[in-house]
């Protein structure tokens, strides 16, 4: 059976009608056109597909796209601001924190959501709040450094604007 789903996507509202059973992660990459939201494991094991939904973290392979109805969400794509990288993405650029990509988007949106409610996280709290998405090419020393340096970065913007 398909219904009408109304929600924000990235800042703009949208009604689609899909199927009720469709999941998240297929509505932002099928109907919407937003694939830098990633099918990993298509389990819920690797955190590839993070997304934000009303501000927090949710793996999108998981959720049936329906049951986000009204909501707000965000993908990677939504993260920049009139063209430029948003603290997160440009420290994951500068700091190396990818290397093949594929895990980089759920990472990024996992440290957006930590930074959002704790922009002065410990490394320990740092690791606690990425242990659900899985890298497989790198040791997560360069992902560590990378929410750090963001975290710096959104603290000195906080600092300059008062």
């Amino acid at each position: 059976m398909n219904s009408v789903l109304q929600m924000t996507v990235n800042g703009r509202p949208r009604a689609d009608v899909v199927a009720d059973n469709m999941l998240l992660v297929d509505y932002l990459r099928e109907v919407c056109g937003l694939t830098g939201t990633k099918i990993g494991c298509d389990g819920g094991e690797c955190g590839a597909c993070t997304i934000l939904a009303d501000g927090g973290a949710r793996l999108s392979c998981l959720t049936l796209a329906h049951s986000c109805a009204g909501q707000v969400i965000e993908t990677v794509e939504g993260q920049a601001t009139r063209g430029e990288l948003s603290a997160v993405q440009s420290s994951f650029h500068e700091k190396l924190g990818s290397q093949c990509g594929y895990c980089t988007p759920g990472m990024i949106m996992t440290s957006e959501s930590l930074l959002r409610t704790n922009t002065n996280p410990t490394e320990d709290e740092i690791r606690e709040a990425l242990g659900g998405n899985i890298c497989r090419c790198t040791g997560y020393i360069k992902i560590i450094e990378s929410v750090q340096a963001a975290a710096e970065i959104i603290n000195a913007s906080r600092e300059a604007a008062e």
